[in-house]
């Protein structure tokens, strides 16, 4: 599999792969995210970003998004973080 360039990941739009789910979880009171046979609990800022990787928005329609809702997200930060989440195979990249 060919990871996605900087460019790409700016441009295209990540949704959540095929395998995986965001859910909340009431006992513990956090977002997890559930694939096969694992669960991993996720912080809320992460939870945030993941939940607008719908396959509808580019990085920086969700970057901006996130202003809205935090007033302040360091540049760059969302990009690192969706670039994170390909490389471990959480977030697919489609073409925009």
């Amino acid at each position: 599999m060919r990871m996605p360039t900087d460019q790409h990941i700016m441009t295209g739009r990540p949704s959540l792969g095929a395998h995986l789910r965001l859910q909340f979880d009431a006992v513990r009171g956090k977002y997890v995210l559930l694939g096969p046979e694992t669960v991993s609990v996720v912080n809320g800022t992460a939870a945030d970003i993941l939940r607008l990787c719908n396959g509808r928005r580019s990085v920086a329609e969700i970057e901006a998004e996130l202003i809205g809702q935090y007033r302040e997200v360091p540049a760059g930060e969302v990009a690192e973080f969706v670039a994170r989440q390909v490389r471990d195979g959480c977030l697919e990249i489609s073409d925009g």
